[in-house]
Parts: C-alpha cells; structure tokens; sequence
C-alpha cells in the first residue's frame, strides 16, 4: 500500500480488530472522478449517509479492473488521497441502467436521494468514463450496484 494515510488508517483497524491481521491489504481510492465529487462522495461514506454504488461493468471492463467481491475492504480516501474511512463490500448485484429503482438512489445517498437525481449524475458520470474509449452508455448496459458497511473511519 504505498498511500501512507491509508497504511496508517489500515493499522488503526487492525489494532483494534485483530480478527483482519492476515486479510490482504485493502485497495485504496475515491469516488467519483473528479475533486469536488470525491471530496463529497467520501465525507458522505464517512457519515454512512451514503452506503451503496454503482460501476458500469464495460468501464471495469475496458479499463481491466476486477469486479468488487463481498468481504472486499477498501480504503476511501478524499481527492488529495488523505484516507477518511474503511469500508467492506456486503453485496454484489449486476443488473441493467433501466432498472435501477429508487431504494438504490437511496442508499448512495447522493443528491437528494431521488432517482432522477441519480440518473442524471450517473448518466453523467458513465458518459465521461466511457469517452476515452469511444463508447457511450446506454439504458441496457450492465450496472454493479455494490453495497458497504463502514467499518471504521478517523
């Protein structure tokens, strides 16, 4: 783990769970692409107002990470890569753009928490993400729609 904050917020946790000692060191990163979106996205995961979000599988795909798995831990951290909580994945689901419902709005906790609002800055936010690749969203694509629980946090 070469982000220090994080290292440090990771054995912070592991002093106080002993029960993780030989987990794999957690990945690191925010959310959202951009400063203003991830400086937010990561005060709301640290207030556990936001709990759940959404990847595309193509950007996954196109940019070959691997899909999040439950039990995965992850350290959020703000733009400037200062670590600001621990979360673990509790749920994985893929299921098309078109049906995501608004108890998925919710439990990002974005915005106002509506469905219009999540639509609009996901479409948004797929938009920029598929760009570099010359693909575009679309109402079918497939969404992974990944719930957490904070676990730990500064």
């Amino acid at each position: 783990m070469d982000n220090a904050s994080a290292r440090n917020l990771w054995g912070d946790f592991l002093d106080k769970h002993t029960e993780f000692a030989f987990e794999k060191a957690p990945e690191v990163g925010y959310f959202g692409d951009n400063e203003k979106d991830a400086n937010e996205l990561a005060n709301l995961v640290s207030k556990d107002i936001k709990r759940a979000t959404s990847h595309s599988l193509l950007g996954l795909q196109l940019r070959e990470e691997s899909m999040p798995k439950i039990g995965d831990f992850f350290v959020v951290t703000d733009w400037a890569g200062e670590a600001k909580c621990l979360i673990r994945t509790t749920s994985v689901k893929l299921l098309p753009y078109f049906s995501i419902h608004s108890e998925h709005a919710r439990l990002e906790g974005e915005g106002d928490k509506s469905l219009e609002y999540w639509k609009k800055a996901h479409w948004d936010y797929y938009t920029r993400e598929l760009e570099p690749f010359n693909r575009v969203p679309r109402e079918s694509m497939i969404i992974i729609f990944e719930r957490f629980e904070l676990l730990f946090k500064r």
